[in-house]
């Protein structure tokens, strides 16, 4: 298999979104209003989900799935063959908890194999002889079954079962937009809404706007708060090479600052120099860039609310919205504004 051979079905429509997604390329990956109702087509039908695995027995690859080969490149710098069943196994396994829904985790699996597809026409790793890499960083999140399931321990067959279940019950389902799959980025948790991709990385995608996200409290750390002191603040600034004006009290040294439809930090001043939330949240080690700081005693509080930087599909959303009955056809709809399931050959 190469490129060309995995989505020959799709080939021509490629051409057409892929110049509108590549100029998101190097955007990080495991970051309102309601934004409008997705229109899904399936094309053919996949098999229904069942409610549960029947068994802690993992089912047979999707057909789909099982015929398509991926060179994923590993961190160590060799490349292993494998099928694209096996790859969506390792980085579902990787992204999101098995604890979660089913409903959830077949969602988390369509946004993975829409993801890779849409890093296959990039071509991003021809010069390491590999269609795509297991660096969390650059593709996405990547685990081996081993460490799985040492990481699971007791519930290791069950969960094993269970993501094998999410990939196979939607073998070969894809989210479009104008015929060529979307960037399906995703995250951890939003403060009530996602956020569009323009107000994150300054280019617009009609896919990729705000909606409303149902998690709340009952996400770990949800809540989360980073204190810092004016001589650490002035370190990282002076680190950064911000060239901000931290000479005077520090109760004065963050200004103006401004949000965005979705309610995140759009900017801040510093010193006098213009921050955006999403630089604040890298420079101070925030979870998102859905935040408040406060100071006290020459002491600053960042009070955070959610992971992750808020686009695409809520993670603990999904799980949500699974709970509440939502099947994934329905939670992909809601996140992804517009886009369509199509199936390969």
């Amino acid at each position: 298999m190469r490129n060309a051979d995995v989505w020959r079905a799709l080939r021509a429509p490629f051409l057409v979104g892929l110049v509108l997604s590549l100029a998101l390329m190097l955007l990080p990956l495991a970051a309102l209003g309601d934004g409008g109702t997705a229109q899904v087509h399936t094309l053919p039908a996949v098999p229904t989900p069942a409610a549960e695995p029947s068994s802690t027995t993992a089912p047979a690859p999707g057909a789909w799935d099982g015929s398509q080969t991926l060179r994923v490149l590993q961190t160590d710098g060799t490349v292993e063959t494998m099928s694209m069943s096996d790859y969506l196994w390792r980085v579902v396994a990787a992204e999101m908890p098995a604890s979660f829904e089913n409903d959830a985790l077949r969602a988390q699996a369509v946004c993975a194999r829409t993801y890779s597809l849409w890093k296959l026409q990039a071509r991003s790793h021809e010069s390491d002889g590999a269609d795509i890499c297991a660096d969390s960083n650059c593709c996405q999140a990547y685990i081996s079954q081993e460490d799985a399931a040492q990481r699971w321990e007791d519930s290791a067959e069950a969960y094993t079962a269970k993501i094998a279940a999410a990939v196979a019950d939607t073998d070969g389902q894809v989210l479009t937009y104008g015929g060529a799959p979307i960037q399906a980025v995703f995250f951890s948790s939003a403060d009530g809404q996602t956020a569009d991709a323009a107000e994150v990385w300054g280019r617009a995608l009609p896919y990729l706007v705000p909606v409303d996200s149902p998690e709340g409290d009952e996400v770990p750390n949800y809540h989360s708060t980073v204190t810092l002191t004016a001589e650490e603040v002035r370190t990282l600034a002076q680190g950064a090479g911000l060239g901000c004006d931290l000479s005077g009290e520090p109760s004065a040294w963050f200004q103006n600052l401004t949000r965005t439809a979705s309610g995140r930090v759009a900017a801040v001043d510093l010193g006098g120099v213009s921050l955006s939330g999403g630089a604040c949240r890298s420079l101070f080690a925030l979870r998102s860039a859905s935040f408040d700081v406060a100071e006290a005693g020459g002491v600053f509080t960042f009070s955070v609310t959610g992971y992750g930087h808020g686009v695409g599909m809520s993670q603990y959303g999904a799980n949500a919205m699974a709970k509440a009955g939502s099947g994934w056809r329905e939670i992909l709809a809601h996140y992804y504004t517009g886009a369509e399931l199509q199936t390969g050959d």
